[in-house]
Order: structure tokens, then sequence, then C-alpha cells
């Protein structure tokens, strides 16, 4: 599963694929812990493992 992404995704690889033209709905994801994620002060960006996709994703298969 998304194996032409890098093991720890950005902002713009979960915008395409959760298809999200907005950085606002991912960023409400990953700031309620939702998507975990760690958010690295120097540089400020996020760095997302795939597995946390993943299990956002199992979790909200409804």
């Amino acid at each position: 599963m998304f194996k032409n992404y890098p093991d720890v995704l950005t902002i713009e690889d979960l915008m395409e694929i959760l298809h999200y033209k907005s950085k606002t709905t991912i960023y409400k994801l990953l700031r309620s812990g939702q998507i975990k994620s760690i958010h690295e002060k120097r540089g400020n960006r996020y760095l997302i493992p795939k597995k946390s996709l993943i299990d956002y994703l199992l979790d909200n298969k409804d």
C-alpha cells in the first residue's frame, strides 16, 4: 500500500493521497492526533510516518 511514497510523508503527500485541496484539514488531523506525526520545530514541518496514515485509514474505514 502506498509503495510509491517514502516511509516518512509530508503534508503535500497527505494532500495527494487523501485528495484534499487545502492544508487546513490536514493540519487539523495532525494537531488532533488522528494521524500521528512529529512536529519538527526547527524547520517548522511535520513528519508523518506512512504507518500512521495507514492506521488512520484502517481506523476510519466506515
